[in-house]
């Protein structure tokens, strides 16, 4: 019977923590889980926090416009886009990923990485909640700051810009801004200080589309 208690007890931390720390977290700047990991196993973190004004507005429209187009206008999941990968995998396509900025915050906030369906089913809850307790401009802010932007520990989008180009990620150019948001979603085999061709070209890409998405995308963060 005491077993079952603490169980209960255990279960109920695990669950409240992510509801309290949501609520700090529009104050306070959180650390990711990675980041902590990292941390407690003695491995090398870098990252300076900054606030969303000293960030490129490019770097913040190349990110929305890679991970997240329609960051502004949905409630924490893109139902649109979920639809999406369902007809794509009815269709016999192989299946892409409907991971919202928001998801993904979730995710680097309270879950783990890897390919999960329990780690995807706690994702979706979590993102519902953190759009109700913090605000579009401060959910891009948080994930600037600690989303893993390099192989050796970097975090954030200054440790990301002095890594690979030596400049403050306020000074970041629209070249350099696309480079870094296409490498986001693999940092360690995905370089922007030493693009190949690949990267190079779905770097030229997401900028040739900045043009037009680009207020439409940042609508929401007064940018």
């Amino acid at each position: 019977m005491r077993g079952l208690v603490w169980i209960w007890r255990a279960a109920f931390v695990i669950v409240l923590a992510p509801l309290v720390l949501g609520l700090l977290y529009s104050a306070v700047n959180p650390a990711s889980t990675l980041m902590l990991a990292r941390w407690a196993t003695g491995q090398r973190v870098e990252q300076s926090w900054v606030p969303l004004e000293a960030i490129a507005p490019a770097l913040v429209r190349s990110v929305l416009a890679s991970e997240d187009a329609r960051f502004c206008q949905h409630n924490g999941i893109d139902l649109v886009e979920l639809q999406n990968v369902m007809d794509t995998a009815e269709d016999g396509e192989p299946a892409r990923g409907a991971s919202t900025i928001t998801m993904q915050l979730a995710k680097n906030l309270f879950l783990w990485n890897g390919r999960s369906f329990i780690r995807k089913g706690l994702e979706m809850p979590l993102a519902l909640y953190l759009n109700v307790v913090l605000s579009k401009r401060r959910q891009i802010e948080i994930y600037l700051n600690i989303a893993e932007w390099g192989p050796n520990g970097e975090f954030g989008a200054e440790a990301a810009a002095q890594r690979a180009f030596g400049v403050p990620a306020l000074r970041l150019g629209a070249r350099q801004a696309a480079l870094l948001a296409v490498m986001l979603p693999n940092p360690h085999r995905r370089d922007a200080a030493k693009p190949g061709p690949g990267l190079s070209r779905l770097a030229a890409r997401l900028q040739a589309r900045l043009p037009r998405e680009g207020a439409e995308l940042t609508a929401c963060l007064g940018l």
